[in-house]
């Protein structure tokens, strides 16, 4: 049953008035970083989510004069920032490449970085990064599981050297991001994974939705089961088929509604940001599409 069948009109919903909506500006990829901000305050959004990537806030090459603009708009528009999305690296690569655990992986620790270091500038909390990456494939199920625990250290290693200039020179949190296919893609390697790291105070979770529900998960369940890592959430709508291609809420088959109860009971209070990269042709379309939806739900 899809989601705009079983949730709108249910009596007796709670109103989860401390969760906060925000749109990424990595579906705004054919605008300018500052007109995305301002086409999303239009729609109704109180945070933005900035893309550290071409063609929005590529670190090593974002001026002093555009955090000076950007911090502008971001006023003018009276928009917070929600979290910098550091995931993907196409001025360097692609959506994985430079990935954290392959022999290039020193791109990807230098981009975190200066990340870091602009998130501090600009006044967000945290930024997301990637699960480690793919997996290269292999001829066993035994070399895999050794495979696994070589790459989940390598991660590991590069994580402990952005500590520093996380923890200790700007304060800012990373947020690993589970994703299907890629080296930590569900609740449970997570928290194995969690288990490895020193500080989990500055290697904390992006919880996105519609990932959880691609690998056979309860979005709403694992919201209580990681709640203690939660830093923030994306969102989007994934068809019953699970298959990981983000829909606007509403048009997949996620129960928005009990995802959004469990947030309520976990006490969370921050940012949603809805992430809908495939709808390049009509961004603003789709962030409108999916912002009256989720108002009408929540």
């Amino acid at each position: 049953m899809s989601s705009s069948s079983s949730l709108h009109g249910l009596p007796g919903s709670r109103s989860n008035k401390m969760i906060k909506l925000a749109f990424s500006t990595n579906a705004f990829k054919r605008y300018s970083l500052e007109d995305s901000i301002r086409e999303i305050a239009k729609v109704g959004y109180s945070g933005v989510e900035i893309l550290c990537d071409i063609p929005h806030a590529y670190a090593p090459t974002f001026t002093d004069d555009q955090v000076r603009a950007l911090k502008k708009t971001l006023t003018s528009s009276n928009m917070q920032i929600s979290n910098l999305n550091a995931f993907t690296l196409y001025a360097l690569g692609d959506t994985y490449h430079p990935s954290w655990i392959e022999d290039s992986r020193e791109m990807r620790i230098e981009h975190t970085i200066e990340c870091i270091r602009l998130a501090k500038k600009i006044g967000a909390k945290h930024l997301s990064t990637e699960p480690g990456g793919p997996v290269p494939a292999v001829s066993s199920s035994r070399q895999q599981y050794q495979d696994i625990g070589r790459l989940e250290k390598i991660f590991v290693d590069g994580l402990t050297r952005i500590s520093k200039t996380a923890e200790e020179e700007e304060d800012i949190k990373v947020l690993i991001e589970p994703e299907p296919g890629l080296l930590i893609e569900n609740s449970r390697q997570f928290r194995n994974f969690m288990t490895k790291i020193t500080n989990s105070k500055y290697i904390r979770l992006n919880f996105d939705i519609g990932h959880f529900y691609c690998v056979n998960e309860d979005p709403a369940k694992v919201v209580y089961e990681l709640s203690d890592y939660t830093e923030h959430f994306h969102l989007a709508d994934i068809a019953h088929t699970r298959i990981h291609h983000h829909l606007i809420p509403g048009r997949g088959s996620i129960n928005f509604r009990s995802v959004f109860d469990a947030m309520d009971d976990i006490g969370y209070q921050g940012f949603v940001t809805v992430e809908l990269y495939p709808y390049q042709d009509n961004p603003i379309e789709a962030a409108k599409e999916a912002y009256d939806y989720l108002c009408s739900i929540m």
